[in-house]
């Protein structure tokens, strides 16, 4: 019995058809015998896809509630409730259960990645079994059955050829490589060889476009190549996004802040004399408020609103906290086919006699080189008309007819002056194609391919004068040439003959030809992608290509769109896995162009690149990239061109296959950001100032100013629905000219624990003396007084941090309409509560005099001063500057 632990990671490339055949007992011409498929279906397995790693439904909801932050949400909810406030203990239940929802559903999506690859399995397959061809379930298949496939069959299993007749395979979604690949059964010599460049073996999942073939089993269900991505896609655990990260860290060290913070109230308040049950209730009120319930909502909300912002930019997110994660990437490798490209071959450049074109000149009379060229171009092509007249064809017969029929060389024209007679159709073996025409009374052929192989088959070069001699080495350099700068190369020539066109249908008609020139087409870099790449540059997020192409092709397209410098760095497959990780992880960085990757090294960029600090984002479309997409800290899946496995990978899928869409999503994830920190610096400087109210006024020989239902209010109001309208807070000027925030960071750096601090602080002051002066003045209602100045004091402290550097003036109070609105909302419910008898005695208030209302709305005018003044000193001293990743870098160095 052949042992399991033959089929994997075995080069069956390398070994010959009679060696593959002996080592799985098998004779083509007759198949296995069904009592040895029986066997060996026991010892392998049915021929499917397994998951592994998966998650269900139940696990994955309750593992939404291991948050510290949630946890800590779900004591307050029972806080509450214990003193008599069941309309916040429902409130954050409901907030925590939509959070849980939500982030189930998502990731429930995100764990059917597997699942899909299943999709990509034949259905069925012709197998050789007891001498005779039958058609069975392909999940049936085991290593050694003799496999037949023809055109549009999906391949069942891992397969070694040894029969092919013009057979071309479509491997883009294991692979990555945009072209079909031509396969042979001749037996390879190098066993590290890239899947894409093992042209005798065909691999489960990918789609056969031309030919037919027959070859034998070497590997099925997970010991396939589809089935290695299975693998390592159970193995790929997403990390947790940057800001899952922070409120984590942001949720444990508030929870111990206030209850220290509470434990000291309650003392000083019993020491001072106070009803013990007041102390706690009033300690418990300000715990409940201190603990900022409404972020998980506000967080939601903003992602929301982000994600679907996004959609009407072309990018759909799977997974809310993506948005804000892409606002932290430093680093986006991207796919170049499709992506950074048009995916659509273009005739670029043309060669002729030492004379470069950009296209050929409009011209059909018969004078001239150029005229013999775009003859050429138009009458040795294999394109079809579709139905609706639309040209259907391999992408690179496309763009050559339409570079003939944009100089009015066109096809159908020239074929009813120059009717064809004869075709000999490209194969691998030739590298070359040959359309043979009557004109008059001769006859002419036409061929294009390789240049190695057209030179060599030229005896002269035509020019405009006529024939003239042949500098082989010359062409050949020129050709090389254009390939460096990431063409692919085909070269033309002709032949006349006065024979009969019976006599011209053999591969001798290929010799003794007349050169004509060369042609370089290239996938072009799609509009808008130069820019935006310098956009990345710009704001500090480094851009990598990985491509299945040839690194010569990736390099040069590197260099058009700004991607890689001249001293960048392209690496293979090959070279990256001679390197230990340790050395991979010194270069990651210098590295701006990966080429022929397989699905391993991909997350290996990944891991490389967060072990130096950065936040990846990871594009991909095909079955060879899920697991890294899984992987990377944000994943990005086609949506035109990709899987249905890369889809459900990524926590995002571009509709519009775009590179620049990725950068406007970089943009909102920033600006989303941005708001949720202006939402923490909003909510905990106001209860900051809350907290400094309620701890300094005993010390001020002052009663306790609030009231355990009036902190629960000021809490609901101000944090409710100005909190929320932050969320549509516009970006702010220069977003993408700033470097990406450190991975490392909380969400309190750059000055908000200062802030929070000083201007609570200031807050408390305010709120302090107006009851100071209200209580020594005799006013009955000072309570309400300082009431009120606390509520109006967080409002006016929301409009002015809009910006963490511009003024308000400069923003207007327009700019966000929504939070304008809140505020006045708020002011409104306030008065309310102030003036309404009925909530007089809900909330313990009595109206204010017109005096003491004018002092409630003058005073938190100083907050608005204070605050701008800092943002003066932030704009003019360079205060909490954004830190780029070279100073980290060398922070770090000299640490």
């Amino acid at each position: 019995m052949v042992s399991e632990k033959t089929t994997k990671n075995h080069p069956w490339h390398t070994r010959g058809v009679e060696a593959v055949q002996q080592h799985w007992q098998v004779d083509p011409a007759t198949g296995l015998p069904s009592a040895r498929v029986e066997e060996r279906l026991q010892e392998f397995g049915s021929n499917e896809i397994r998951e592994t790693g998966g998650r269900g439904p139940v696990r994955i909801l309750l593992s939404q509630f291991a948050d510290f932050m949630i946890m800590v949400l779900i004591a307050a909810a029972v806080v509450s409730g214990l003193v008599g406030e069941p309309e916040d203990t429902i409130a954050i239940v409901v907030i925590v259960l939509l959070n849980a929802i939500i982030g189930a559903a998502q990731e429930y999506r995100a764990e059917r990645a597997v699942a899909a690859l299943k999709r990509l399995a034949a259905p069925e397959a012709r197998v050789m079994r007891d001498g005779s061809w039958q058609t069975l379930p392909a999940v049936g298949l085991v290593p050694g059955d003799i496999v037949e496939m023809v055109a549009g069959d999906v391949v069942p299993a891992d397969i070694r050829l040894f029969e092919s007749g013009d057979l071309e395979v479509d491997e883009s979604a294991l692979t990555g490589e945009s072209q079909t690949v031509g396969k042979r059964v001749e037996t390879l010599s190098t066993a590290d060889l890239p899947v894409g460049d093992r042209r005798n073996m065909t691999y489960k999942g990918t789609v056969v476009t031309r030919g037919r073939a027959r070859g034998l089993v070497v590997a099925t269900a997970m010991q396939t190549e589809l089935g290695r991505v299975a693998t390592l896609l159970g193995g790929a655990a997403g990390g947790r996004t940057p800001l899952q990260q922070r409120l984590a860290v942001f949720g444990r060290r508030l929870a111990i802040a206030v209850l220290g913070i509470c434990v000291v109230i309650f003392v000083t308040g019993v020491l001072r004399g106070e009803s013990a049950t007041l102390m706690f209730l009033t300690a418990v009120s300000l715990a409940v408020a201190a603990i900022p319930e409404a972020l998980p909502a506000v967080v939601t909300v903003a992602l929301a609103f982000g994600a679907a912002k996004m959609v009407r930019r072309q990018a759909l997110v799977r997974r809310l906290p993506a948005v804000e994660t892409l606002g932290s990437v430093t680093y986006i490798c991207a796919d170049k086919t499709g992506t950074l490209t048009e995916n659509r071959m273009r005739t670029e450049m043309l060669w002729s006699e030492g004379e470069q074109r950009g296209e050929l000149p409009e011209s059909v009379a018969d004078v001239g080189r150029w005229t013999h060229f775009g003859r050429a171009m138009a009458l040795n092509s294999e394109i079809e008309a579709g139905q609706s007249g639309e040209i259907v064809g391999d992408p690179t017969e496309v763009a050559l007819f339409e570079a003939a029929k944009l100089a009015h060389y066109d096809k159908a024209a020239l074929l009813e002056m120059f009717p064809q007679v004869a075709v000999l159709a490209f194969d691998s073996d030739r590298q070359m194609m040959t359309t043979i025409h009557r004109v008059d009374d001769h006859f002419v052929a036409y061929t294009k391919g390789a240049p190695e192989q057209i030179v060599g088959r030229c005896r002269d070069r035509l020019a405009d004068s006529g024939p003239q001699p042949l500098d082989a080495e010359g062409i050949l350099a020129q050709a090389e040439s254009m390939a460096d700068q990431g063409y692919r190369v085909l070269a033309y020539a002709q032949r006349l003959f006065n024979d009969q066109p019976s006599e011209l249908i053999s591969e001798s008609v290929e010799g003794q030809l007349s050169f004509l020139g060369l042609v370089g087409l290239i996938d072009p870099p799609r509009e808008g992608v130069a820019q935006a790449v310098q956009d990345c540059l710009t704001a500090g997020i480094t851009p990598v290509m990985i491509t299945g192409d040839h690194p010569g092709t990736a390099r040069a397209i590197a260099h058009r769109l700004g991607i890689m410098d001249h001293d960048g760095e392209v690496m293979t497959g090959a070279e990256l896995a001679k390197l230990t990780p340790e050395e991979f992880t010194q270069r990651v960085t210098h590295v701006q162009v990966y080429a022929r990757m397989s699905p391993e090294q991909k997350i290996a960029i990944v891991d490389a690149l967060e072990s130096q600090g950065e936040y990846v984002a990871m594009t991909g479309d095909g079955v060879n990239d899920a697991p890294a997409l899984k992987r990377a800290a944000i994943g990005v899946a086609m949506g035109q061109k990709g899987t249905d496995v890369a889809r459900e990978a990524a926590e995002m899928v571009l509709l519009d296959d775009n590179f620049t869409t990725i950068v406007t999503a970089v943009r909102e994830g920033r600006r989303i950001f941005d708001n949720i920190r202006k939402f923490i610096k909003y909510t905990m400087t106001s209860n900051s100032g809350e907290i400094w109210t309620l701890f300094l006024a005993p010390f001020l020989g002052l009663p306790i100013p609030l009231l355990p239902i009036q902190i629960l209010w000021i809490n609901l109001v101000t944090d409710g629905l100005p909190g929320l309208a932050l969320a549509a807070e516009p970006q702010e000027r220069g977003i993408m000219r700033r470097p990406p925030r450190s991975p490392n960071e909380t969400v309190f750096a750059y000055g908000i624990w200062q802030h929070i601090i000083w201007v609570g602080l200031l807050i408390g002051v305010l709120s302090i003396g107006s009851q100071a002066w209200a209580y020594h003045s005799g006013s009955p209602q000072w309570q309400t007084v300082v009431f009120t100045v606390l509520t109006f004091s967080q409002l006016v402290h929301v409009l002015v941090i809009r910006s963490e550097r511009d003024s308000l003036i400069t923003l207007g109070l327009f700019s966000n309409p929504s939070l304008l609105g809140a505020v006045l909302l708020t002011v409104g419910l306030q008065l309310s509560v102030i003036y309404i008898p009925a909530l007089n005695e809900i909330f313990h208030t009595a109206p204010l005099t017109l005096t003491e209302l004018a002092v409630c709305f003058t005073l938190p005018l100083v907050i608005f001063v204070a605050v701008e003044a800092e943002k003066w000193f932030v704009r003019n001293k360079g205060l909490y500057r954004i830190v780029s990743r070279e100073e980290r870098q060398a922070d770090a160095v000299t640490c």
